[in-house]
């Protein structure tokens, strides 16, 4: 439909494909700074259902260089507004580096639609974990100790295993986590989480980057629209937060809208 559009008005091929990609990078960073995940469920099926990618595992690679590009940028945005708990944020994300290479290693040898199919039922479970805790506000000075540490690491290590698997940037999946662990506030754990949605983005990239599965041109131009999108995301998000469950809901509503609509595309292909 974009592309008939852009024919109508006389807008060559290759520039609409570029403002496709540039576009779709701002939904991904939009939803990074609004809540900390969501960047590569949506980044993957954007760039396999929406740009066009015809190899499932070239959309995975691209989309964890982008996502953690983005991470960084929505970082330092919630970094200036102090809800980031950079103890917590250190301990998770350095046990979920390891398991983010091992699940990577393990992802490349499963078919590319049935990774997309997993992914999808994965996400609608961790959804409605978020729903049945949207009515708790958490502790806002939660921190991480020495009796909650080992939490914190077991959740980091799952975490990063799935993240390298799914390839993905593993928000949607740190975000709860860190909840679960530390009971801190869903904004807290929202700029906590793109610390370890950065570095296991890294670590995945890497992985298929050395496997050829990057492109390069349109993970930049993913940058570019994801840096745009996250300060506009990460605005929304503080003003989100002060309505009860609000975020948390959100969240859930945007992860069940496009595990449902992956499951339909994979099952119909």
């Amino acid at each position: 439909m974009f592309f008939r559009f852009a024919n109508r008005v006389g807008m060559p091929t290759d520039v609409a494909h570029m403002l496709l990609e540039l576009l779709s990078g701002v939904v991904v960073g939009f939803t990074l700074g609004l809540i900390g995940g969501g960047g590569s469920i949506l980044a993957v099926p954007l760039m396999v259902y929406v740009v066009g990618v015809p190899n499932a595992h070239v959309a995975i690679g691209t989309s964890a260089v982008s996502v953690a590009a983005n991470a960084l940028a929505g970082l330092g945005y919630h970094a200036r507004a102090r809800t980031v708990k950079w103890r917590c944020a250190g301990i998770f994300a350095s046990c979920g580096i390891l398991g983010a290479l091992v699940g990577a290693s393990a992802g490349k040898a499963v078919d590319g639609q049935k990774l997309l199919l997993c992914f999808a039922i994965l996400m609608i479970g961790v959804g409605f974990l978020m729903l049945r805790g949207r009515h708790d506000q958490g502790c806002a000075d939660a921190q991480c100790t020495r009796d909650n540490a080992p939490r914190v690491m077991a959740f980091g290590g799952l975490t990063g295993i799935l993240s390298g698997f799914f390839g993905i940037g593993g928000g949607f999946l740190i975000v709860p986590g860190l909840i679960a662990s530390t009971h801190m506030p869903i904004l807290n754990a929202v700029g906590t989480s793109l610390v370890a949605v950065a570095a296991f983005g890294l670590s995945t990239a890497i992985s298929y980057m050395l496997s050829g599965y990057v492109d390069w041109g349109m993970a930049a131009l993913f940058i570019v629209g994801g840096t745009l999108g996250s300060y506009a995301g990460m605005r929304v998000s503080r003003r989100m937060a002060g309505a009860s469950g609000a975020l948390t809901i959100f969240f859930a509503g945007v992860i069940f809208c496009v595990a449902t609509y992956m499951i339909w595309r994979s099952l119909r292909g």
